[in-house]
């Protein structure tokens, strides 16, 4: 049984050609102390939670919000495009086919007084490596051989394959922040309180008053010198709630200034008809997805009858019965969009594989259909699915989303469906521990390149560590992060959707939209819900 993600490496040899990428980004000139735009505090409302602010321990959504603020890159992705550049960098470019260079601004500093420099650098992707948390990021670093501190404002990171097309958004990844190497361990995770206590901080903003899962204060940091520019309010509070009906009774009665992630759809179309607030969207590359672990799940691996054919017929027919149109206008009140794609519509390479090889073959259920997968591979009764939910993770909407999910599978008497939910945290450290045979998770987007939904849930030794390892798969991705040419690589990336649709190790339904609520006199909120999907408190200001 494995319980901790291990690095994947990239295998074989250059699969693109040996000539380097052209790519070059250029930073700003600049190197003075910025100093925030003074203005009353701005209050934002969320139920996501934290599970550690050390990046190397956490890769969920909750914990990365508070990363973006704190935390400084090497490269980022400015507000209002998708496309990276250099944030605390001069420069970042390929000086050859497998070595990637960045030159530091010089007089970096962390908020506690310590330098920051190549060697921060350095030890923050060798920690990132070594610990390899289960819960961890460390996988995006698949590619990464080794990283060298040339002097104190020049890194060199040495690749194991040439030409990768996605290296540069994996440094503004979750892998990707800069820690302090006086702060941090380098062999294993350092608690929040160590962290806070440190200041161990270089982002916009460093962190004042930290309350886990209940309430964060934030300052801006005047030595910041990236590419996101001045903050422009000085302080900003956070505060967690546990249930989005409270979150939406604030933001109504003007508590707090901003509620993002997550209300329930209801709420959001109730919040649009009160002229004392707004309602803001923005594109959204959040997916919905069940996750099947091919050890537990029935007919798995590891249990008493295990079959591998028997295994994807059961996941066929459950493909075959989700209703994803009934999931996105009851429950979700047109807020998400059904997805057929591993990649969500919108990012090139996107294809609807799934549409056409499962239920009626145009995007609606098909019982007759399951009902004969099962058959033909000798399953007969009611298939009995463990099915386990986060009830605070996903927002509150969750827990209709699976009970209509669960009607749409026991409706037809092919399946009956146990469902099971678990708070985040705990949900969290279980499901990559081999608990759930079948389990939600959702995917919000790390850098926005149809890799991101490829790699961390289908290369050997994935995120999801449900045991899938399909070799061929393998392949294709690694190809397709290496592949100079646009059009071949979309073509590659096609294959691989069609080819991991065919195995079905998760069953992608749902995608959907960012949306915040904001009180009247808040600005800045749709120009940060952008195409990077990174939620930048620095944007938000106060009329």
């Amino acid at each position: 049984m494995r319980n901790v993600r291990t690095r994947r490496v990239r295998l074989g040899a250059v699969l693109a050609g040996t000539a380097a990428t052209a790519l070059v980004l250029a930073g700003c000139a600049g190197g003075s102390a910025t100093v925030a735009t003074t203005g009353a505090p701005i209050t934002i409302g969320t139920t996501d939670k934290v599970t550690t602010i050390d990046p190397a321990g956490s890769y969920d959504n909750g914990s990365f919000a508070v990363m973006n603020q704190v935390y400084p890159f090497l490269v980022n992705t400015p507000v209002g495009s998708p496309d990276v550049k250099p944030d605390i960098a001069v420069s970042a470019e390929f000086t050859s086919p497998t070595e990637y260079t960045v030159k530091l601004k010089p007089g970096l500093t962390f908020a506690n007084g310590n330098a920051l420099t190549s060697s921060d650098v350095k030890f923050s992707f060798d920690r990132q490596i070594a610990i390899a948390a289960a819960n961890g990021p460390s996988t995006l670093l698949y590619n990464l051989q080794s990283v060298a501190a040339v002097d104190d404002v020049t890194v060199v990171f040495t690749l194991k394959s040439a030409n990768d097309q996605v290296f540069p958004q994996i440094l503004s990844s979750p892998a990707g922040p800069i820690v302090d190497e006086q702060v941090f361990s380098a062999t294993a995770l350092t608690s929040d309180a160590d962290i806070v206590a440190g200041k161990a901080f270089a982002g916009q903003y460093e962190i004042t008053s930290y309350n886990f899962n209940n309430a964060i204060a934030y300052k801006a940091f005047p030595g910041y010198q990236g590419v996101l520019g001045v903050p422009k309010t000085d302080v900003i509070n956070v505060k967690y709630y546990a249930t989005s009906s409270n979150l939406k009774l604030d933001v109504q009665e003007a508590n707090i200034d901003v509620a993002f992630r997550s209300l329930s759809a209801t709420d959001v179309e109730d919040l649009a008809k009160n002229d004392k607030v707004k309602v803001v969207n923005g594109p959204g590359g959040e997916i919905r997805y069940i996750v099947f672990n091919f050890n537990t799940q029935p007919f798995g691996a590891s249990t008493a009858t295990p079959d591998a054919a028997k295994a994807l017929a059961v996941r066929k027919a459950v493909a075959d019965l989700i209703n994803r149109d009934e999931i996105a206008a009851q429950v979700y009140k047109g807020t998400y969009t059904p997805l057929f794609s591993f990649v969500p519509a919108g990012l090139t390479g996107a294809t609807e594989p799934l549409k056409g090889l499962y239920g009626n073959g145009n995007g609606l259920p098909d019982t007759a259909k399951a009902a004969a997968t099962l058959s033909a591979a000798g399953i007969t009764g009611p298939v009995v699915l463990n099915l386990q939910y986060s009830n605070d993770h996903y927002g509150p909407s969750s827990g209709d989303e699976y009970a209509l999910i669960k009607d749409q599978l026991e409706s037809t008497g092919l399946f009956t469906v146990n469902l099971q939910t678990t708070e985040w945290v705990q949900y969290s450290k279980d499901r990559s521990a081999d608990l759930y045979p079948q389990y939600q998770l959702g995917w919000f987007p790390d850098y926005s390149d149809a890799d991101n939904y490829l790699t961390p849930f289908f290369a050997t030794s994935n995120f999801l560590g449900n045991h899938y390892d399909n070799a061929a798969v393998n392949a294709l991705i690694l190809k397709q992060g290496t592949t100079v040419d646009p059009t071949e690589r979309t073509a590659i990336i096609g294959q691989i959707q069609d080819a991991v649709a065919a195995d079905l190790s998760t069953i992608p339904y749902l995608q959907g939209s960012q949306i915040a609520v904001t009180g009247v006199g808040i600005q800045g909120v749709k120009d940060t819900l952008d195409a990077s999907f990174k939620f930048r408190y620095g944007a938000l200001s106060r009329s």
